[in-house]
């Protein structure tokens, strides 16, 4: 409760949303930042209120009266430093020519109202609270019909209900996902006690994840994005761990009530429930403290990058991780070691019979022989067919990633419906000489000599127009500026070419390339260089790791290619989505050409992680079987599997009994744990954020494709095609993880 308390602003100080940022583009050190660094050197203009009124004459003798009187009002407001119309002479325009603040159209009008730089933060507050009144007024009497359409904002109107819409997506994500999220668990269980064990514990993971967060706000600058990003990672981590730790106790508790294999009533002893809960954490709680290394490592390759987000994201998602865990350690056993006994015992709502029915079609605990055995054994008799026909399913998905374009989504992360969003938009294509340059080049030079190179500039190719040169600043810090339009959407590769064509042409003297366009430019060029060390550091850590935890070199290799492949075809299926505008009335959202310029890193790392928790949690499994097999341990480990043999006489292998059994053993807890995931996605998918949108439909899909394709199919296929050799290490390796391998207590 304290976390929800102080994320929330309840305990008097500042909450985690109130301190959220936005910005235009990702930042990263390079040219495009130190030209951004000249320019805010010099004196800014303050913030600033616009009126847009659209579906009016600006003509008319009413719109022109009224416009100036309002004007004559805002201008004697105190901290208001300028107040212009279309009413008002633009300095060096040619008598007679349009103003810029009349749309292209002649339909519309905008009045723009800009404040005293350097206002404290509550004075600049009331005083936009102040504007805005006086603005919407000015609307009212200007909204003469029903097609008059009247909006008031600004760039802090924008970040206001940006943090808005995210605090709103993860309350509505979470009322979606954690509802649902129990339903799933009850059905699973057959009863609501040990369905609220891993709940309790993802309420616990998202209270702290919250106040994690929160700390972080004060030593680095989060995104609006970041806090629904990393909590929704948090919530649907704590729920795998909660459902694996609940459902390795249940099987525990249920094999101290057998005797040569059948059920007796008599209730285990405190110390015989002890020691199932130590080999529950011996067992499933090394799989979890495992599955988290994993999951951090994953996301703390992006700390690797030099993009302020991404450094955030992964800074913030590494300590959700962390906080995952510990509650998986600790508040679950816990609550296991109070519940005892009656984990096992049907509850109130196995006496539905819908669930009644799905609890014996389930089982209280997966048997040794089921569904999953089945679909392992079906696969183990024709490998090949089931690995080629896989891989063709994933290749095809994956097919639309080949032509990805990275958009910066701006306004556009906002619904269309959104105020804020219509008004940037309105600005950028009817009232395109107010807007600022996509790109802007910054230089010492006086500014006749930029201008002069400036008519270069304007016969590249995809140059549309070359604003006049404007001179700011004053002494030392004086700077010309230079305005860049491109004739392509600037958000998209093709305003970023004419970044590229500027700085090969460049003039004699030093020019900084800036604006959006260039900042997402460098920091595309950035994701690329560094790409391959942070992609380089994760795959080796994570082999690292699976060697230790398997004794083999080729099942790690195996995990991170079919990772690789899974992960493909999640890109694939985003990329279908968002750029190419599918299903666009279904989920809600507006396509822009591309996909957000954040989403291919964070997708990444968060999938990958995903994805190696399953491998995790499959490969403890059949690691436990196998090593069981060997050591002779088979009918008291092992179960009811027994050796099988052939149709052609030839007996059964042990790995080929490993993977049957351990896929048995835990695919219902991966599918299910799977399922989980993907509701918690989909719930972040029904908000209103573009960017949410997007992680929430790329996870989503890698976690069910993971989860089936791979898990349940390629897995098996794969590691029955290799056979013995799943388990093959060179001596020296062999002799290392003999020493330092992980092994179940």
């Amino acid at each position: 409760m304290v976390g929800f308390a102080a994320a929330t602003g309840s305990l008097g100080t500042q909450g985690l949303f109130d301190r959220l940022q936005t910005s235009d583009a990702p930042q990263v050190p390079s040219e495009s930042r130190e030209g951004q660094r000249l320019l805010s050197r010099t004196p800014q203009e303050g913030a600033s209120v616009v009126l847009l009124v659209e579906g009016i004459d600006p003509a008319a003798t009413a719109v022109r009266s009224a416009v100036g009187e309002s004007r004559t009002a805002l201008a004697a407001l105190a901290h208001v430093a300028a107040v212009v119309d279309p009413f008002t002479p633009v300095p060096g325009a040619p008598a007679g020519s349009p103003s810029p603040f009349v749309s292209t159209d002649g339909r519309a009008i905008m009045v723009s109202v800009s404040l005293d730089p350097g206002l404290t933060k509550g004075t600049r507050e009331a005083t936009v609270s102040t504007v805005e009144g006086h603005l919407r007024r000015l609307g009212d009497r200007l909204r003469t019909g029903p097609d008059v359409r009247v909006t008031v904002g600004g760039m802090s109107q924008l970040v206001d209900e940006i943090n808005r819409t995210v605090a709103n997506d993860l309350r509505s994500g979470e009322v979606i996902a954690l509802p649902l999220s129990l339903a799933v668990m009850v059905l699973v269980f057959g009863g609501l006690l040990a369905a609220g064990l891993p709940m309790l514990g993802a309420i616990a993971s998202i209270a702290g994840a919250l106040a994690c967060l929160l700390g972080f706000s004060y030593l680095i600058d989060l995104e609006a994005s970041v806090p629904s990003v990393v909590s929704v990672l948090g919530l649907g981590l704590c729920i795998d761990y909660g459902l694996l730790l609940v459902s390795r106790f249940r099987e525990e508790v249920r094999r101290l009530h057998e005797v040569d294999g059948r059920h007796i009533d008599q209730a285990p002893g405190e110390a015989a429930l002890e020691q199932a809960l130590e080999h529950t954490l011996g067992t499933a709680g090394r799989t979890v403290l495992f599955s988290a290394v994993t999951v951090a490592i994953s996301l703390a390759g992006l700390l690797l990058f030099r993009a302020t987000i991404l450094r955030a994201v992964g800074a913030a998602g590494v300590s959700v991780v962390v906080v995952a865990a510990l509650v998986a350690l600790t508040l679950v056993p816990a609550l296991l070691a109070l519940a005892g006994d009656r984990i096992i015992r049907p509850g109130i709502t196995h006496r539905l019979p819908l669930i009644r029915r799905v609890a014996r079609r389930l089982g209280d605990v997966a048997p040794a022989e089921g569904a999953f055995s089945r679909l392992a054994q079906g696969v183990q008799r024709r490998p090949w067919l089931t690995l080629f026909a896989c891989l063709g399913v994933l290749a095809l998905a994956a097919w639309p990633v080949l032509r990805i374009d990275l958009v910066s989504s701006g306004a556009s992360i906002l619904p269309a419906s959104s105020p804020q969003r219509h008004l940037f938009d309105t600005l950028d294509s009817r009232f395109p000489a107010t807007t600022i340059a996509p790109v802007r080049v910054v230089s010492r030079a006086e500014p006749a000599q930029l201008q002069e190179w400036g008519r270069t500039v304007a016969s590249l190719e995809g140059v549309s127009a070359v604003d006049a040169v404007r001179s700011v600043g004053t002494g030392a810090d004086r700077i010309s500026v230079l305005g860049v339009r491109t004739t392509g959407n600037p958000d998209l590769s093709a305003g970023r070419d004419v970044v590229d064509r500027i700085r090969n042409h460049r003039p004699g003297y030093p020019i900084w390339v800036t604006g959006y366009t260039a900042q997402v430019h460098d920091y595309l060029r950035d994701i690329r260089q560094r790409a391959p060390l942070a992609i380089g550091v994760v795959v080796a850590a994570t082999f690292v790791l699976l060697f230790l935890m398997t004794g083999s070199v080729l099942v790690p290799l195996k995990a991170l290619v079919m990772n690789t492949i899974s992960l493909g075809a999640s890109f694939g299926v985003l990329v279908w989505v968002f750029q190419h505008g599918n299903l666009e009335s279904l989920l809600g959202f507006t396509a822009n050409g591309g996909v957000d310029q954040t989403i291919p890193p964070l997708a990444l790392a968060f999938a990958f992680g995903l994805s190696m928790d399953y491998e995790v949690f499959l490969l403890s499994r059949i690691k436990e079987t196998r090593d069981a097999l060997v050591a002779g341990a088979a009918p008291g480990v092992v179960g009811l599997v027994r050796h099988r043999r052939h149709a052609d006489g030839r007996q059964e292998s042990g790995n080929d009994l490993a993977v049957r059994y351990g896929l048995q053993r835990s695919g219902r807890i991966i599918t299910s744990a799977a399922l989980i995931v993907v509701i918690v996605f989909a719930g972040f998918v029904a908000g209103d954020l573009l960017i949410i949108k997007e992680v929430g439909v790329a996870l989503a899909v890698a976690v069910a494709v993971d989860a089936t394709i791979v898990r349940m199919l390629l897995v098996p296929a794969t590691m029955t095609l290799l056979g013995e050799w799943n388990w093959w290490a060179p001596g020296p390796l062999r002799r290392i993880h003999d020493r330092f391998g992980l092994r179940e207590e």
